[in-house]
């Protein structure tokens, strides 16, 4: 089984994945690191992108520049269906890879945005999208990140179907749940583990 573990910024799905590791031992691929280890890692993936962008995202000693990246995402308003065209098959076959290297009878994918992406639609068995207050989620992320207060909410506005349940209702072709963590962490592990009881 494949469980997508999701939720915005400052919702706590991490911890939530970090929970469900510790309890019943269920390995977690965390995409949204992987995508970064794998602009290094991948032996194409980088050149691939640059000959689609046709631009330089390497310093002169060879490295990847990921604000390079991000600028021409930024500027560029067709660049970041480019990127994903290229990223998303090298992440689902290293998922693939990565969980007959992990046997188990459940693997959670945690990602802040799969659930939206059309490339990932049906993709998983079940998704379980943990959820929190705006302002919670926004004093998280600050304590977290050592961010400020517009920034966070810059960063929270760009996951718009994780702001928006109804949004997520209508996109998601898998069976999910939400799961509220307004309160502590005792709280949210006795949700996760009521959760896994009845998915059994």
């Amino acid at each position: 089984m494949i469980l997508i573990l999701s939720g915005g910024i400052g919702s706590g799905k991490s911890v939530a994945a970090g929970m469900l590791n510790e309890m019943y031992g269920f390995p977690v691929y965390c995409a949204d690191k992987r995508v970064k280890e794998l602009y290094e890692e991948h032996p194409t993936l980088l050149c691939d992108i640059e000959r689609e962008l046709g631009c330089d995202l390497r310093d002169e000693s060879g490295l990847f520049m990921p604000a390079a990246l991000a600028r021409k995402i930024f500027s560029d308003g067709e660049a970041l269906d480019k990127v994903e065209a290229l990223v998303f098959p090298a992440l689902k076959e290293d998922l693939e890879k990565w969980m007959n290297e992990h046997p188990a009878k459940v693997h959670i994918l945690e990602s802040a945005t799969i659930l939206e992406k059309e490339y990932f639609k049906g993709f998983g068995d079940f998704a379980l999208v943990v959820t929190a207050p705006f302002e919670v989620r926004i004093r998280r992320a600050m304590e977290r990140d050592s961010s400020s207060e517009e920034q966070v909410r810059a960063r929270i506005q760009k996951q718009k179907m994780m702001n928006s349940l109804d949004q997520l209702e209508q996109f998601c072709s898998v069976p999910f749940e939400v799961c509220e963590n307004a309160g502590t962490t005792d709280e949210l592990r006795e949700k996760l583990s009521e959760f896994v009881e009845k998915q059994g």
